[in-house]
């Protein structure tokens, strides 16, 4: 029997790509998953698809960048199944490009999403596993996390930003561990190139164009599925093993 049977698993970002492939995942281990994301119908979607092949989900519709919407997935979590156990931020959006075309409102929504989405669901279920003394965060990233590029200034600075909030997080947990010995986890999952829909938040057309034409010229980009393997490596690992940082690219991928 897995580890994660029977854990409670919030996913932000759970309609498609990495949150719906590590929903499933986890799932398929006997997880009881909450789906949060925006698109209602693909959540229900993939709800009845989980509990069709046996496993438990509830679908809760979910805009990570209004804290209310967040505050009530992991109330709904609690109320349905009485601790979480499990926090993936994984929602996210990439607006890329250039700043000096000045797209300010594509600003505000990278910072509202990727930063404050991912703080809204820290600060909702952290107090959760303080009382219970348990729990793992896991926050999606990026390489971008790690290396700047033109015309991903501002999605770089987010993942920048995700990377500072996750180390800060851990360091903050290991030195509580020590008091009252607690056992949560703060792990940081950076892809490289996936093949995912998030080059089509990408509005500005030569940008979005030439990075489709980048993932194209890898020839093998990572899937959504190896994403969400080295999740549940992350989170399979005993209580007493803290897997900080996974980065993991394509094996053609350079930067």
């Amino acid at each position: 029997m897995s580890a994660l049977a029977d854990k409670i698993a919030l996913i932000t970002g759970a309609s498609s790509g990495i949150g719906e492939a590590a929903a499933l995942a986890l799932a398929g281990r006997g997880s009881r998953v909450i789906l949060a994301a925006r698109r209602a119908e693909r959540l229900a979607d993939l709800e009845k698809r989980i509990v069709k092949a046996g496993g438990r989900a509830i679908a809760q519709p979910c805009d990570v960048g209004r804290r209310s919407d967040v505050q009530a997935a992991v109330n709904r979590a609690v109320d349905t199944f009485g601790r979480i156990d499990i926090l993936i931020n994984n929602a996210g959006i990439m607006p890329l490009a250039p700043m000096a075309l000045c797209r300010m409102g594509e600003w505000d929504e990278a910072i509202d999403v990727n930063i404050k989405g991912l703080l809204y669901g820290i600060g909702c279920a952290l107090p959760i596993m303080l009382r219970q003394k348990t729990g793992h965060i896991v926050n999606v990233s990026s390489v971008a996390g790690r290396k700047v590029f033109p015309g991903g200034v501002v999605y770089c600075a987010t993942k920048h930003a995700v990377h500072a909030i996750s180390e800060g997080l851990r360091y903050e947990l290991a030195e509580r561990s020590a008091e009252d010995g607690n056992t949560i986890r703060v792990t940081t999952i950076a892809p490289g190139v996936v093949d995912t829909e998030l080059p089509d938040s990408i509005r500005e057309e030569q940008t979005r164009a030439g990075f489709k034409g980048y993932v194209q010229s890898l020839r093998h980009p990572l899937t959504s599925q190896d994403i969400a393997s080295a999740i549940l490596f992350a989170l399979e690992s005993p209580a007493h093993v803290g897997i900080n940082e996974v980065l993991i690219r394509p094996a053609a991928q350079i930067r």
